[in-house]
């Protein structure tokens, strides 16, 4: 079966001295902003001043773009989810997208808010169950739940919103919304993970 890492990539890195203003505005809100400002657990940029992941395509329709980044911000650094709980949701919806930039970045980031080995191996084969915390376990598998049926059962929902609360729960479709929407994005476009330095 051929993977996305088995093709070359669709689009083409935007280099930026070929960026219009518009383009270079956003490419800096990427650039500089909350994701690099945090843990460098992976880079934003490539050695050529290109941007990594999805981030490249964000540049093609800015009105799109700017609303992915904003949205991509809030995700990941404005709601009550925890650090890990947050990356335990986002490996969950990688795994389940099968998406190869999306794991490499975040089991880097995972890795710097305390997820294990034994828990990122886990969460790769959809063993959500192995989580230690009953509250990761209850994000991850809410999120598995809506990145493989795009739905939660009454149930699963009532369990959800009495553990996490509306809010929280709120926070997660959107969280992995977003997520399904990169991994199609990248899919599409053919964007894997960098390759590893020889």
């Amino acid at each position: 079966m051929t993977t996305v890492d088995d093709v070359p990539p669709r689009l083409l890195k935007l280099p930026p001295t070929a960026l219009d203003a518009e383009q270079r505005s956003l490419y800096d809100a990427i650039a500089t902003g909350p994701r690099a400002r945090g843990p460098a657990a992976f880079p934003l940029i490539d050695g050529d001043g290109g941007l990594e992941g999805p981030f490249n395509a964000f540049l093609l329709q800015l009105r799109l773009g700017q609303a992915l980044q904003a949205l991509g911000s809030a995700v990941r650094f404005e709601t009550s989810l925890t650090g890990r709980a947050r990356e335990v949701a986002i490996l969950v919806v990688a795994a389940a997208h099968d998406s190869a930039f999306e794991w490499y970045a975040h089991a880097a980031v995972g890795r710097t808010v305390g997820l294990t080995a034994d828990e990122l191996d886990a969460l790769r084969s959809s063993r959500v169950e192995v989580l230690p915390d009953e509250y990761e376990r209850m994000v991850a598998d809410t999120a598995l739940a809506l990145a493989a049926r795009g739905d939660l059962d009454d149930e699963r929902f009532e369990r959800a919103a009495s553990m996490l609360g509306l809010p929280a729960l709120f926070e997660l479709l959107t969280l992995v919304g977003y997520y399904s929407l990169l991994a199609l994005q990248l899919r599409v476009f053919r964007v894997g993970a960098p390759a590893a330095d020889a």
